[in-house]
Parts: structure tokens; sequence; C-alpha cells
């Protein structure tokens, strides 16, 4: 079967954490956004067909979007959280027919611009055939400690079989759409998770340390020199 392969990127989240005063996918590096940073690295791969931006509805940034590419599309769709907001990209992308339920859904964070070329092509090639879709990530290389509520170790937890999920995260889109919206979707963080409520296991594929999120004011600072190489 010959499915396309779309990105979708919500981007409608006010980054709080980041204290920039604006969103961060709008935080201007090396003379672009966050978010064409991150829009360019699937315009510009092949196997991507289209790239979908979902943004809040009252957006004041996303007008002066700078892409040059044919494969983009931005509606304001966006919800009160990551998981509305992606549900309502999905089903968007299929109201407009841009997208059948067999069609390959790439799920990527805005924040996210340094992902590497090969570990896209490598989710794509690994998961993209799979009915169970599958995800980038990586093994849990660090000592984890579950902490109790005074902020004390509890317990250390066994690392063996632990993986840090990244994005983006491939389903199908009916399959994905599915699972939005069976999901009570409070403590989806991602789309994985809401998949995983219906009894599928998606697949682990192996991601890259250099798909590094801008969350914190610090990593701003590894962004920049990952950018600049």
């Amino acid at each position: 079967m010959n499915r396309r392969h779309i990105a979708l990127i919500p981007a409608a989240g006010i980054g709080a954490r980041f204290g920039a005063g604006k969103p961060k996918q709008y935080i201007q590096i090396h003379g672009k956004t966050v978010l064409e940073h991150t829009v360019a690295i699937f315009t510009q791969h092949p196997f991507i067909d289209l790239v979908a931006i979902i943004v809040s509805p009252d957006d004041p940034f996303i007008n002066h979007l700078q892409t040059t590419s044919d494969k983009t599309v931005v509606f304001n769709v966006g919800g009160n959280t990551r998981a509305e907001t992606v549900r309502n990209g999905v089903q968007t992308l299929i109201e407009k027919k841009l997208a059948d339920n067999h069609d390959n859904i790439l799920v990527h964070d805005a924040a996210r611009c340094c992902l590497p070329h090969d570990a896209l092509s490598r989710l794509i090639q690994e998961a993209g055939t799979k009915a169970e879709g599958g995800i980038l990530a990586i093994p849990a290389a660090d000592t984890i400690k579950r902490s109790d509520t005074d902020g004390q170790i509890l317990e250390t937890v066994p690392r063996a079989d632990l993986w840090q999920a990244q994005t983006p995260q491939l389903f199908q889109a009916g399959l994905l759409n599915r699972a939005l919206s069976a999901s009570d979707l409070n403590g989806i963080t991602d789309e994985a998770s809401a998949v995983e409520q219906l009894g599928i296991r998606p697949l682990l594929v192996q991601g890259d340390i250099r798909n590094l999120k801008l969350t914190l004011p610090q990593d701003e600072f590894i962004i920049r020199l990952l950018l600049n190489t």
C-alpha cells in the first residue's frame, strides 16, 4: 500500500516554563524561529509529503512564518492541551481530504528543531509499515530515582528496560484519530500513550540525543550549538 507521510507539528503551546514572553517556538535562533527550523527538517526530507502546523485560533505570530515550501499548511484549530491540538489537527487533515485513514502521521514537537535527517528516515523505514506505529526513543542512560512527596529518594528504579520518548511519533491517521477520540485526554502527554490505552504496543525506534527539546532557557545554548554545526 502506498501511504503518504504527513508531519503534524502541534504549535499551540505558550511555553510557560521557558519564560521568554512569547511561545518558545517563536524564539529566534540564527535568524530563524525555532518553528521555522523545525518545519525545514520535514519540508527538506524526501519521504515527507506534507507538513501541517497546528496553532491556536488567536495565534498572533504564525502570519510571520517564513517558508518557501508548498508542502506546508497551517490550521488554526489548536486546543487547550497538546493532545487536543493533535486530535483537532488529525481530524482537520481527514476532513479536508489531505489524509486518509491509512496515511502515516508523524507528530513532532515544534520545539525539537535539531532532529537529524537519519533519525527521521529510520523511524519511517522501521515503523512506517507497521499497523501499531512507532516512536523515536532513547534508552535511559542515567540512574533513575523515584522520590517521595518530600523530595527524598524513595527508591532507585532499574533502567534496563526504560526509554525516554522523543518525537516524531508515527501512527496511521485512522488509528491516531481513534486513540485520541476514545481516550480521556487528561494525563495524555504523547500520542503513544493514547494508542497504548487501546491495548496496542507501538514500536520503539532508536532516536538520537541531538533531538533535544527546547524546554528551559539553558537548553537554548545547546540548541544554538547544534544548529550551527
